[in-house]
């Protein structure tokens, strides 16, 4: 998947098995990235990766 690529809450959802109101408070709260197409909100897949990587670098 290239960092372009978008993804949808859900699936976000799935990868960081979080709920759906958790995935969002990142994206109100400026900690994910995210863009609006129409009514549909979708993650940009360097967002989610670059969001994954700040927290492993926090843990280590």
């Amino acid at each position: 998947m290239s960092d372009d690529d978008l993804i949808a809450v859900p699936e976000v959802t799935g990868r960081l098995r979080l709920g759906r109101s958790a995935v969002y408070d990142l994206i109100w709260t400026n900690r994910l990235r995210s863009i609006t197409i129409g009514r549909a909100r979708r993650i940009p897949y360097g967002s989610y990766r670059s969001f994954v990587a700040s927290r492993l670098q926090e843990a280590a």
